[in-house]
């Protein structure tokens, strides 16, 4: 497996887990669990950060003429990677709410 795919991959695998987190975050705040929702979201938030480094060490490199073109499994990693981002923000919304309701 080349560089490219494998930071790719690496992308994939970190903000899939942040992602997964998020959502427990969300199903422990729905119970109530606050502090470990909490605590799901932190977790999340370093698996997250590991995804969003490797893919700011690739723009870098695609800023100095390293990389090759775009490929699927790169426009894959960069969806996956807005999707974290998006369930974080959510995440923490929705424990925010439930905080308020519970």
């Amino acid at each position: 497996m080349e560089g490219l795919e494998m930071a790719a991959f690496q992308i994939i695998a970190a903000v899939g887990s942040a992602r997964s987190l998020y959502i427990e975050a969300i199903d422990l705040a729905s119970e109530g669990n606050f502090d470990e929702a909490r605590a799901k979201i932190k977790e999340g938030e370093e698996a997250f950060n590991g995804g969003h480094q490797a893919h700011g060490e690739l723009l870098t490199k695609f800023a100095n003429g390293e990389l090759p073109p775009m490929d699927i499994l790169m426009t894959h990693a960069e969806d996956q990677l807005m999707s974290a981002e998006a369930f974080g923000i959510l995440a923490n919304k929705f424990i925010t709410l439930y905080e308020k309701l519970l």
